[in-house]
């Protein structure tokens, strides 16, 4: 039997989503890199930031440091991690160098209208722009080389988990910027990577629009009514003590975050000993729809 090949519609426009924003996230990075990091030596990390460093220390245009530097570590990235992480990263590696030749123009005009006062503004929008954009690309699980590439070594080689990697790799580079353009610079570097790892992972997971509950409760037959109630399901896990061995059941089930703080008030009004946990709830697929929530 011969495997249909064909793309279904929703695949095209997947892949058409996954592209669109691979592209515009690596477009406003570079365009952020233009407008807010090269003119005011802001060293957030990676290759670009040792760019900004290297054109300060030796009069080599940034630029020209990152298409050679993502070139080179390009190399580094099939010979140490293998092809399928190469393709992972291959076209960020020479997209995000083409972006930042192609927005300097663009940022220079910009420029010309975002002259404020405050340097804490300028870090803000930073911070904003970088996130967005990091966010973009990170979502769909693509990169843009460069530092990426160091990280994953660290994580293969020096068995680090991956933002312990990045931390490290990070720091060093902002400690350096510090030697090179002081210190304020440098906290306001820490500043953008605040602002900016918030909102990636605000955009790559999400934001959390419903909490899961899982309830441990003795009167679970009025807690299955007071679910009923806020018109959701539920599922059911038996359970049995770790020190009691007293065999139970854990009523699970997903609430509206408007709905949560009367929940938790009417779980205790119906069982004042009901245990419960409750944790952010990102997304929520499948099962009959009640309310747009499912039942579960």
């Amino acid at each position: 039997m011969k495997r249909d090949n064909k793309l279904t519609n929703d695949d095209t426009k997947k892949i058409i989503v996954i592209g669109v924003s691979f592209v515009l996230g690596t477009f406003l990075l570079a365009l952020c890199y233009n407008l807010f990091f090269l003119p005011n030596n802001l060293v957030v990390g990676g290759m670009s930031g040792l760019g900004i460093i290297f054109e300060d220390l030796t009069g080599f245009k940034a630029e020209y440091f990152i298409y050679l530097s993502s070139f080179i570590l390009l190399i580094i990235n099939y010979i140490f991690l293998g092809k399928e992480e190469t393709k992972r990263v291959l076209i960020g590696t020479f997209l995000y160098p083409l972006f930042i030749t192609f927005t300097a123009p663009l940022a220079k005009f910009l420029l010309q209208y975002l002259v404020f006062e405050q340097i804490l503004v300028t870090v803000i929008l930073a911070g904003i722009l970088n996130g967005i954009s990091n966010g973009l690309i990170y979502k769909f699980g693509y990169s843009t080389g460069g530092s990426d590439v160091l990280v994953r070594l660290e994580c293969k080689y020096l068995h680090f988990s991956e933002g312990q990697s990045n931390l490290i790799t990070n720091t060093i580079i902002i400690l350096a910027s510090a030697f090179v353009f002081g210190v304020d610079l440098a906290v306001y570097a820490i500043i953008i990577n605040v602002i900016s790892s918030t909102l990636v992972d605000k955009i790559s997971i999400g934001i959390s629009d419903a909490k899961k509950f899982m309830i441990y409760t003795r009167e679970s037959g009025k807690v299955k009514d007071l679910i009923g109630d806020f018109k959701t399901g539920y599922t059911i896990f038996p359970t049995v003590g770790g020190y009691s061995h007293i065999k139970g059941a854990m009523i699970m089930c997903v609430i509206r975050n408007r709905d949560v703080n009367l929940f938790k008030t009417k779980i205790l009004e119906v069982d004042p000993q009901a245990f419960f946990v409750i944790s952010d709830c990102y997304e929520v697929q499948g099962g009959v729809k009640r309310s747009n929530l499912p039942f579960i």
